[in-house]
């Protein structure tokens, strides 16, 4: 096996665990303390570092090693950690989510670093696998910080859950410390760095970014291309909630099942890119997924909590929208990577940080209102509002072969 993979596939692994732990546990676990969902979505505000990062990423491109940086913000997080677990939400929710938002900080460090160094260990050939393994870890990540511990919160309580997670961080920190491809990635950067004088001057970054080939197409592919699946995740297991889903329910088959039928799709991605191009994929899988958030719509209006059909109906609806949005985060990626590897090395890890903040900044913008047009004008008309923002990122992708990218 490639011994890049399972360094990348660790580091993008606890990468994911501050977004499972906000995305899938804190909603349910505030749901059911019966805040309203326009205060749910607001949460999402707790990600904000993500949408400032890319003002922090020249510095992590071009002071320092991407190694030193990947250490330093993995010990910010096993520490933040640790300051959560002797908390508590019920009686100190403004403390719990000061510490969640510096938490992101870390974590959009580490990103900066971790997608750094996988744009530069990994060869034009191994950026499919590379991407595969990238999506695949952070789901992963997710999926144990989401799904899983809201499974077992109930027996182990908050306090022990933020302790294991410390004790990931702490472990993965030492791993990466003492790993030889990051070591000598870390000393063929810093000769590199010698010849190389830093540029800070924020507008002669954006021209620079903005010059790289193909990028105009892709910021924009990257901020609407999750819109309308994004409305639809994040509203429609609060849906079946509020309509006789327990919260036990929901971690098994949303965090858990679901998110198992996402990193299948994210693996498949990277294998079917072998075979046909990226952007072909993209489309059937566009159009595909269309139809499975029409078919979701379909299902606030007829779903009812003691019919084991309907139940299986959302759930099926649930775990194919994963599985098609895994299939399409896997290539959005590999395209977000090919482009950036068409910088100069000295802004790659800069343009890529701009380009994901770009991703991140759609989903989380859009996440944060969801809720809000939930209470305003309800769940039907929000998801016929999902469908044509979906429809929306269709017509953006079949335009790249009229802009000849």
């Amino acid at each position: 096996m490639n011994p890049k993979l399972p360094l990348l596939g660790l580091l993008y692994f606890v990468q994911g665990i501050p977004y499972g732990l906000q995305s899938s546990l804190l909603p349910i676990y505030l749901r059911t303390a019966g805040l309203s969902f326009t205060k749910i979505s607001l949460t999402k505000a707790l990600y904000f570092p993500w949408i400032l990062k890319v003002l922090w990423a020249p510095f992590v491109d071009q002071f320092g090693s991407k190694k030193k940086w990947l250490l330093l913000s993995m010990s910010g997080l096993a520490l933040t950690c640790l300051i959560s677990a002797a908390l508590s939400p019920e009686t100190n929710f403004a403390p719990v989510a000061l510490i969640l938002l510096l938490m992101n900080f870390w974590a959009s460090v580490q990103d900066i670093a971790v997608d750094g160094i996988a744009v530069q260990l990994l060869r034009n050939e191994e950026v499919g696998y590379g991407n595969t393994v990238q999506v695949v870890g952070y789901k992963l990540g997710s999926v144990l910080a989401g799904g899983g511990l809201l499974a077992v919160m109930d027996v182990v309580g908050w306090g022990f859950l933020f302790v294991f997670l410390s004790a990931i961080y702490c472990t993965i920190t030492l791993y990466s410390w003492g790993n030889p491809a990051l070591n000598m990635l870390s000393k063929t950067c810093s000769n590199e760095q010698r010849t190389k004088i830093p540029s800070l001057n924020p507008w002669r970054i954006l021209q620079e970014l903005l010059s790289v080939p193909g990028t105009f197409w892709t910021l924009v592919f990257v901020l609407v291309y999750k819109l309308g699946e994004q409305g639809a995740t994040s509203m429609f297991p609060l849906f079946l909630l509020d309509n006789g889903m327990s919260a036990r329910e929901l971690g098994l088959w949303n965090g858990m099942v679901a998110m198992g039928f996402s990193i299948i799709g994210s693996s498949i991605g990277g294998i079917l890119m072998s075979i046909y191009g990226a952007f072909s994929l993209m489309k059937t899988f566009f159009v595909i997924r269309l139809g499975g958030l029409a078919f979701q719509t379909f299902l606030l209006f007829v779903f009812n909590s003691n019919s084991l059909l309907m139940k299986g109906a959302a759930i099926l609806s649930i775990s194919v929208q994963h599985f098609i949005g895994g299939l399409i985060t896997t290539l959005t990626f590999t395209i977000m990577m090919h482009c950036s590897q068409k910088a100069d090395e000295r802004i790659q890890a800069t343009h890529y940080s701009f380009l994901a903040t770009l991703e991140v900044m759609g989903k989380l913008t859009f996440s944060a209102l969801a809720g809000w047009i939930v209470d305003w004008i309800g769940f039907p008309a929000s998801f016929f509002l999902f469908i044509i923002l979906s429809t929306a990122a269709v017509v953006h992708v079949f335009k790249v072969q009229v802009t000849g990218r």
